[in-house]
Order: C-alpha cells, then structure tokens, then sequence
C-alpha cells in the first residue's frame, strides 16, 4: 500500500500563534485597511478627529492642571511635558481599546473561515497606531516652536518608548481580545484600564512628586514606575520636553528632573513585564480560541 505523506500539510485550526503572522502578511495588510477604512466611515470630518480629540483633551488637562492647580509654575514650558506625555497615552489606550473589541467586531469572519486569530488584534493595534502618527508629527512642530533640536539620542528614545507600548498592548490586546469574546465584561474592565492609565503615569504630574511622597514606602515607587507605560512616557519626557535649553537652563530644583533614581533597573523590569505579559496573553489567546467560532 503506497504511504501518503502529509508533511506538507497543516493540521487544521492548529498554528505557531503569533508567529504565524508573518506568514499571512497579505491578510494583515486587508485587515488593517479594512479597519482604517470603516474608523471614520459616513464621518464628515474624517482624519481630522485624529487631530481634534487629543487637541480637546489635551486644552482641558492644561486649564485644570496646569492653570487652576498651578503646576506650570513648577515644570518650565509644561504644556509641551504634558503633550509629550499624552500622546504616549493616548496611543496605549487607543490601541488597547480597538485590540481587546477586535474578535467580537470581525465575528462573521472568525465563524466562517479559519486564519490566525492573532490578526485581528495585531491588525487593530496597527490600524490605531497610523492613528497615533498625526499626533506624533503634531509633537514634533510644537517641540520645534518650542526650540526643540532633534538629536540620534532623542529619536532612539522615542523609537524606543513606542516600541515598549507596542509590545505591551500586544500582550494585553491579547489577553483581553479572547477574554471579551466569552466575557464582555473585559470590554469594560479595559474601559477601567484606560482610565486608570491617564492618572497612574507621570503626565499629568512629575515623578519627583511620587518620589517625594514615598519616601517611607520607597519600594511602591520602584514598582510605580516599573510600568512599562510610565518607563515609555519618561521616555518620550527626555526624548521633547528635557531637550529644550528653557528647561535645562532653569535654576529651580524641580525643572530639569531627569532621570528617575535607578532608571536602568526600571526599564529591565519593564521588559520583564512586558515580555511575561506577552506569554500570558498569548497562551490565554490560544486556549480561548477553540471556542471563538461557538462563542461568537
């Protein structure tokens, strides 16, 4: 009897997770088009929302913040710490939302055809990325006006700091993506996530206030920052607003803050997150998936 061989094949429903996404490039690209295309579908004012809510967002943070609470007396040319650092969080929260609401919202898809589940969060987390750049390029003018000059350093810091936010939406995008699919209670525990993210990283405030709080709890400080999100937001810190002359040439002790007390164990612990979030979510993702097509 002639013996068939099968290596050539694939058994179906079964994949290398994630890494199978390289492989299905072609369908990545459809996907994030497609999630591009219906943001701001029947929208009359289209792209250009990417450019207002953040705008609407970041003028009421500077007037109660800034203003009525007086923190831009502290922190010289505030207005561009507080974008620098917003920005960053919008984009975590921005694509942590679309991630985790990805599986429910292409359900007709999932039921119907088998492909690599890690596409629809991966493509949602790209799709709301290209969202983030206008901002991103928003933050380079204003630092220039501001007397921003950019250097290799400040480029690195800010590749850097979107990469960590990235990586670590990936994990929770992730986790929470198949949670949402059984459980829609996810859907607002990330609502949650996201609130908490605003007010939980130094944006709104600066790190040598939480310093100064801690000082009989100093190891809640280290674990504080430890965030991959507040490592990435002091990042980006450094990479706009500590560049500026205003800000290194002023006397006050507060002013040019630099960088948190050892900053370099903090980011190799934001790693260590990030990477433990990664295996987390992508194990709970492949074993929710068995049940996506039932579910939905």
């Amino acid at each position: 009897m002639t013996q068939i061989d099968y290596s050539a094949f694939d058994t179906p429903g079964r994949g290398r997770g994630i890494l199978d996404v390289f492989e299905y490039r072609y369908l990545l690209r459809l996907l994030i088009g497609k999630s591009t295309a219906l943001r701001y579908r029947n929208s009359v004012l289209g792209w250009f929302w990417s450019y207002v809510r953040p705008t609407i967002q970041f003028l009421v943070y500077f007037l109660v913040v800034g203003e009525i609470l007086g923190l831009h007396r502290n922190v010289p040319a505030f207005p561009l710490y507080l974008f620098s650092g917003l920005v960053l969080v919008n984009l975590f929260n921005e694509t942590l939302g679309a991630a985790t609401q990805s599986i429910v919202k292409n359900g007709a898809l999932v039921r119907k055809i088998y492909l690599p589940r890690e596409l629809f969060p991966l493509a949602a987390i790209i799709g709301a990325f290209t969202h983030f750049l206008p901002q991103l390029a928003v933050l380079i003018i204003v630092s220039l006006l501001f007397g921003w000059l950019p250097s290799f350093a400040s480029v690195g810091l800010v590749l850097l700091g979107m990469l960590l936010v990235l990586l670590f939406v990936t994990g929770l995008g992730l986790f929470f993506a198949a949670l949402n699919v059984r459980f829609r209670d996810a859907s607002n525990t990330v609502d949650i996530i996201r609130t908490i993210a605003t007010w939980s990283v130094p944006v709104l405030y600066t790190w040598a206030m939480v310093y100064e709080r801690t000082e009989g709890f100093r190891w809640l400080f280290h674990v504080w920052i430890s965030n991959p999100l507040a490592v990435a937001v002091e990042m980006f810190h450094h990479a706009f607003w500590g560049a500026l002359p205003v800000v290194n040439e002023a006397s006050p002790a507060p002013a040019n803050l630099g960088w948190p007390p050892e900053f370099g164990w903090h980011v190799a612990a934001s790693v260590g997150v990030i990477l433990v979030t990664l295996v987390l979510g992508q194990l709970v993702f492949r074993r929710a998936e068995r049940t996506f097509a039932q579910d939905l």
